[in-house]
């Protein structure tokens, strides 16, 4: 893999309609195996308890391994078979970044884990999942540019 691979992998998560409408303080930082992706804390991901609802977590937490994983595959999109989630701590604010690894692989199916930390540093939620090649190719049509 090379740097290439990883700036296109940036652009086409950051360019994602999710990305930059809903999650619009979204960060990415992707090398091989490895991915980090942030994220602002906003009231607008706040469920009543006025804390970010689970989905976001969940957001973080598979786009990082999704991502690990995807840096080490080149010629593919990656889609996510299953993913297991584990709550920590309810987060109201500050920064967020998740931290994915690639913790084992064959030729189509990957196993991804990661970590969501707080600004002190601190696991809020953590996860793993499988992820499988898809046959949708990487090209500029889907943001891979």
């Amino acid at each position: 893999m090379n740097q290439n691979h990883f700036d296109k992998l940036e652009r086409m998560y950051l360019s994602a309609n999710i990305n930059n409408t809903i999650f619009d303080t979204t960060t990415a930082k992707i090398e091989k195996g490895t991915a980090e992706i942030g994220l602002t804390v906003d009231k607008k991901y706040f469920h009543a308890l006025g804390a970010i609802h689970g989905s976001v977590y969940f957001k973080l937490l598979d786009d990082a391994a999704f991502f690990a994983v995807n840096s080490v595959v080149s010629d593919v999109f990656i889609l996510t078979k299953s993913f297991d989630i584990h709550f920590k701590r309810p987060v109201s604010g500050g920064k967020l970044k998740a931290v994915g690894t690639v913790t084992s692989s064959s030729d189509y199916s990957f196993i991804g884990k990661s970590e969501l930390l707080n600004e002190e540093g601190k696991v809020v939620a953590h996860g793993s999942g499988e992820f499988v090649k898809s046959k949708v190719k990487l090209t500029p049509e889907i943001g891979y540019q």
